[in-house]
């Protein structure tokens, strides 16, 4: 990359190489690119533009621009995406925090307050004698769990993943948040917590793989060839994990709880039956902010 006498000058040329390979928003990326690479924030920026660039940061934001050309997800470029406010480490190791999960979480937050939980931000807790437990089952990155954190401060949260490698993530943004509620364990779905929390989960959350094998030849390549496959693929037919998730919940849940997951707008159906053949009192589908089935949200009674 030559030489810019101005960070915007810099960041002109990097939307020029952007866009001459194809990246569609790329006067946006440019922008974050240069941000990462300066070391300052968005507010920041205006007051950073008519700066000279080090040549150690000229340096790091080529070898960022050749990555996200090379077809490397933004966000792995990066290092961090936002989620619900919070600023998260993301890279190959874990899925990149969307949308459609921050939409799962207003779901299940809404939910929650359904039960009785108090929603707001997080207050003084005896971590001794948590009134609520939650449960993040597959936690990848810990964005679901520290969000329901975030705004649940009564309750104490157990993240679960089967993936060392996730759950190092994981920790490193509970730290980097300083949450004191998350509990992080090793293991598949319920199978990883520990069995004195059976009966005891008010709310239970997971944003599982639940693309088909079939399916991953269609995925964009910028998906693809880049996130965790285990998190993405659920198997032959996408409903595996789902499945699994369902169907072993019930001695987990308390005498009134919910379970919400997030699907694949086709699979809304089968997740619905499969609710209702486990003995959940009532089940639907409820949309994303697109209008396409998004979340299922499963009503235990006992």
């Amino acid at each position: 990359m030559s030489a810019a006498s101005t960070w915007r000058q810099l960041r002109a040329a990097v939307t020029e190489r952007l866009s001459l390979g194809g990246i569609d928003a790329a006067g946006a990326e440019a922008r974050w690119l240069c941000e990462e690479a300066s070391g300052y924030a968005s507010a920041e920026w205006p007051e950073v533009e008519q700066q000279r660039p080090s040549d150690r940061s000229v340096v790091l934001l080529d070898s960022m621009v050749t990555r996200r050309l090379a077809g490397e997800p933004l966000q792995y470029v990066i290092g961090s995406w936002s989620f619900r406010g919070l600023d998260l480490m993301v890279d190959r190791r874990v899925l990149i925090p969307r949308p459609e999960t921050e939409w799962v979480v207003e779901v299940a937050l809404q939910e929650a307050v359904r039960l009785g939980l108090r929603r707001g931000p997080n207050g003084a807790f005896d971590a001794s004698e948590p009134r609520h437990f939650a449960a993040d089952l597959g936690t990848g990155s810990g964005a679901i769990a520290l969000a329901l954190e975030a705004e649940l401060p009564e309750a104490e949260v157990w993240a679960t993943d089967v993936s060392e490698d996730a759950l190092a993530v994981a920790r490193a943004n509970l730290a980097g948040c300083v949450a004191r509620r998350v509990r992080t364990v090793q293991g598949s779905w319920f199978e990883a917590l520990p069995t004195s929390l059976r009966g005891r989960l008010d709310l239970v959350v997971t944003n599982p793989p639940y693309v088909s094998e079939p399916e991953v030849a269609a995925l964009p390549p910028v998906v693809a060839d880049h996130e965790p496959r285990g998190a993405l693929v659920s198997g032959p037919t996408g409903l595996e994990a789902l499945n699994e998730i369902i169907s072993t919940s019930v001695g987990w849940l308390t005498g009134e709880s919910v379970l919400v997951c997030e699907i694949a707008p086709r699979l809304a159906p089968d997740v619905i039956a499969l609710a209702r053949s486990v003995g959940f009192a009532e089940a639907l589908v409820r949309e994303d902010l697109a209008g396409r089935d998004r979340v299922l949200v499963a009503r235990w009674k006992s």
